[in-house]
Formats: C-alpha cells, sequence, structure tokens
C-alpha cells in the first residue's frame, strides 16, 4: 500500500463545513478578545471624566492589559508547540473573558489595573494558539484569503464594542460594558471543548493514527474522504525552542517579522487607543465620540476584505508592505485634519489600511515557520505587540489636548518602517504547504 503525505492528505480532505465552523469558533474568539482589548479606549472618555484621571493614569489603564498579554503570548505559544493547541485554545478564552468580567466589579483603580494584567494573559494566549489551530487544518489554496477573514472577526469585536459603549456607557455606566464584553468568551469555552486536536501537530509529534483519525473526522464533515493508503511516518521530530527562531534558516524572517509587529503594534495601539479622545480635542462632542468611532470601525471590514483579495492576487508581503505605508499617510494626515468631514475621512482610511495590514500580517506569519515552532514564532512575534501596545499609549498621553503633531508623526514612521520591513521579507509564501521545513 503507497503511503501519503500528510499535505496530500489534507488537500483530498478539502476545505468545507469542517473549516467554516471552526473560522467561526476562532473568529468569534477573536472578535471576543478584541472587545477585550479596546473596551479601555473606548470607555476611557467616561472613565476618566469619572474619575479625574491625569495623562499618566489614562496611559497606565490602556497599558495594563498588554503587560498581561507578553506574558500570555510567550507562554501559551511555547507551551502550545510542546503540549499541543487544543489546551490553550480552550483555556485561554476561559481566563481572558472570566477578569474581563471581574474587572467590571473592580472595587478601586489597583484592582482594575491587576485585573485587566489577568485578562490579557489569556488574550495573549488567545491570539497565536487560534492562529496556528486554523492554519493548520488549512490546505494551502486560498489559505492566505481564509486566514485574512479569521483576523477580519477583530473588526467585529471594534463593532460591536463601539455599539455596545454607544448605547451602554452613557445609559449604565463604563462597568456595564465591561460585564456585556465578557459574557461571549465564557459561552465560546463550552463550545471550543468539542474541538480536536490539530492533526497536523499531531502527524509532526509521531501519533499518526491520532493525526488519521482527526482528517477522518473532518473529512466525514466535509462529505470528502481521505485518500488511500497510509500517512508517511513523519521524521522523528522534538518539540521547538525559541532558540531554533534563529537558526540560519529563519533568522532574518524573525528579525524583521519582530521589527513589523513591533512597529505595527506602536502605530496601531498608540493610535486607536486614543482615537475617542483625539475626536473630542478636535471638537467632537462625548455623545458625538461614540457614533464617530463605530463609523470608524466599520471601516475595517473593506479594509480586510481587499487585503484578503490581495494576498492571494498580489501576494503577502506586497500586501502588508502597501497597506502599512498607507497607514501612516494617513495617521500623519489625522493630525493635520482641522474640519469634521476630514478628521472623519482620515480616521475611517486609517482604520481601513491599518486593519487591512494586521490581516496580511497574521495571514504571513504562521506560513513563516514550520509546525514544531509554529506557535512558538506566532507567540513570540505577537509578543513585541505586547510590549508596544505597553509602550504606545504612553506615547499618545503626550499629547495636552492642542497638537497631535508630534504623537502621530511617531505614529506615521512606525507604520512606514512597518512597511519597508515587511517588503524586505525573505519569502512570499502565497501558495506554499504547511509541510514542515528543515
Amino acid at each position: 500500500m503507497r503511503s501519503v503525505s500528510f499535505d496530500e492528505a489534507l488537500e483530498k480532505v478539502g476545505y468545507g463545513r469542517f473549516q467554516r465552523r471552526l473560522l467561526v469558533i476562532c473568529g468569534l474568539g477573536w472578535a471576543a478578545d478584541a472587545m477585550e482589548v479596546l473596551l479601555v479606549s473606548f470607555a476611557l472618555p467616561a472613565m476618566s471624566a469619572e474619575w479625574s484621571l491625569s495623562a499618566a493614569q489614562k496611559g497606565l489603564l490602556a497599558t495594563s492589559i498588554f503587560l498581561g498579554m507578553l506574558v500570555g503570548a510567550v507562554f501559551w505559544g511555547r507551551l502550545s508547540d510542546r503540549i499541543g493547541r487544543r489546551a490553550g485554545f480552550v483555556l485561554t478564552i476561559a481566563i481572558d473573558s472570566a477578569f474581563g468580567l471581574a474587572s467590571a466589579f473592580a472595587p478601586s483603580f489597583g484592582w482594575f489595573l491587576a485585573l485587566r494584567a489577568l485578562t490579557g494573559f489569556g488574550v495573549g494566549g488567545t491570539l497565536p494558539v487560534d492562529y496556528g489551530m486554523f492554519s493548520e487544518y488549512l490546505p494551502a489554496e486560498n489559505r492566505g484569503r481564509r486566514l485574512v477573514l479569521l483576523e477580519a472577526f477583530w473588526a467585529v469585536g471594534t463593532l460591536v464594542a463601539a455599539g455596545l459603549a454607544w448605547l451602554v456607557v452613557p445609559r449604565l455606566g463604563w462597568r456595564w460594558l465591561f460585564a456585556f464584553s465578557a459574557l461571549p468568551g465564557l459561552i465560546l469555552f463550552l463550545v471550543r471543548k468539542g474541538v480536536p486536536e490539530s492533526p497536523r501537530f499531531l502527524f509532526a509529534r509521531g501519533r499518526v493514527a491520532e493525526a488519521r483519525a482527526v482528517l477522518k473526522h473532518v473529512a466525514e464533515v466535509n462529505g470528502t474522504s481521505l485518500p488511500d493508503g497510509e500517512l508517511a511516518i513523519p521524521p522523528s521530530a522534538k518539540p521547538g525552542r525559541t532558540a531554533d527562531l534563529f537558526a540560519p534558516r529563519y533568522r532574518k524572517t524573525t528579525v524583521l517579522l519582530w521589527l513589523v509587529w513591533f512597529m505595527i503594534s506602536i502605530g496601531y495601539y498608540g493610535a486607536f487607543t486614543w482615537l475617542p479622545s483625539w475626536f473630542r480635542s478636535k471638537g467632537f462632542s462625548l455623545p458625538s465620540v461614540y457614533p464617530n468611532t463605530f463609523i470608524m470601525a466599520l471601516a475595517q471590514l473593506p479594509g480586510y476584505f481587499s487585503a484578503a483579495w490581495l494576498v492571494e492576487r498580489w501576494g503577502r508581503t506586497k500586501t502588508l508592505g502597501a497597506y502599512l505605508l498607507a497607514s501612516g499617510a494617513f495617521a500623519w494626515l489625522f493630525a493635520l485634519a482641522t474640519t469634521p468631514a476630514a478628521v472623519m475621512a482620515t480616521a475611517v482610511l486609517l482604520s481601513f489600511f491599518a486593519l487591512g495590514a494586521w490581516g496580511a500580517l497574521y495571514a504571513y506569519t504562521p506560513e513563516a515557520y514550520p509546525t514544531t515552532i509554529r506557535t512558538t514564532g506566532i507567540g513570540a512575534a505577537s509578543g513585541m505587540t505586547r510590549i508596544a501596545g505597553a509602550i504606545a499609549p504612553s506615547i499618545g498621553a503626550m499629547v495636552a489636548g492642542s497638537s497631535l503633531a508630534l504623537p502621530l508623526a511617531i505614529f506615521a514612521i512606525a507604520y512606514a518602517v512597518a512597511g519597508i520591513a515587511a517588503w524586505l521579507l525573505p519569502a512570499e509564501t502565497k501558495g506554499v504547504g504547511l509541510a514542515d521545513r528543515a
């Protein structure tokens, strides 16, 4: 009987009902995480008015969740490459939702910061683990487009958070915003327990029979079948190490990816944490901040969809670089805008390109590494995001209410540097299989 490679078997199983259902399960987790990450920015005007927060305190509020996300990204990414994707896939969403809910009942400012950091520990793990899990169920054809669609759920979470802030904060206060936002994740915890382990992870560990059983289940759900023959026994593979990210084959990719992740995060979290407050400094009243923020968030969806089309037609690195440079341009134009129409137009276009860039980046990163270090690589790269996310709000705090030129110039330059680094990435991964590489 002939042997069959894992990629051949996965291509035969195809993309169908199982992966579409997994996309929704992973995507709703991403939406829940987006809500947790961005809630403070939407609630910040009301929280600032209630607590009379200083600029430094505002920056600390936005920073606390990123400190937890830094630890969570490294911890869960590393753990998932050692013991499997499923444990982190189930537990991280429970952690971030439970502590997110507890944030609504924080008795003091200090307790609130601590609970947001613990929320971040779960969120930081959900992002790399979900991408590792979903990507390993996908055939090569149109994989990048489907990974961008997963990232598009971040925009859904942003929209829901903005809409809830608009409806809830003026009527019930910011605490109810945090309470309502935690509920979807708690429900998803129960749903995720029914998702099997990544078959590619099982195969890479030599657990061939288990991998075949999962693929058989996927084929049954999709209405397809496995090819005839046994899965070829893979070479013995030890669990990957963080040091493997700097092996000669991956060193340049790792350095450039870390730079892209760091700089895009400086630009994104620096600008978007403060945009609701900056709307006020541009002359918008507090009640109008929320609908305007909602409109800005709505622009993220076409940004994702356009990037999803381009990563398969134009390529990952070209799309990523172009969208990053456009984000930098509109961040700077937002600082120069003086009329309400110009403010909204530049904010909408910044939102469009910035979130499209995130989609292209998340499509590329899991394809850059083999299975043994995939979630380690994603976790380490996203760790750069958490460091930048902790720094960026403090940069935004430099604005004293009159001039936005300095912080937004920094954010624009960060986007530009990220765009150049993206174009220097050594390998285009469009159409390339996820088979292990030496």
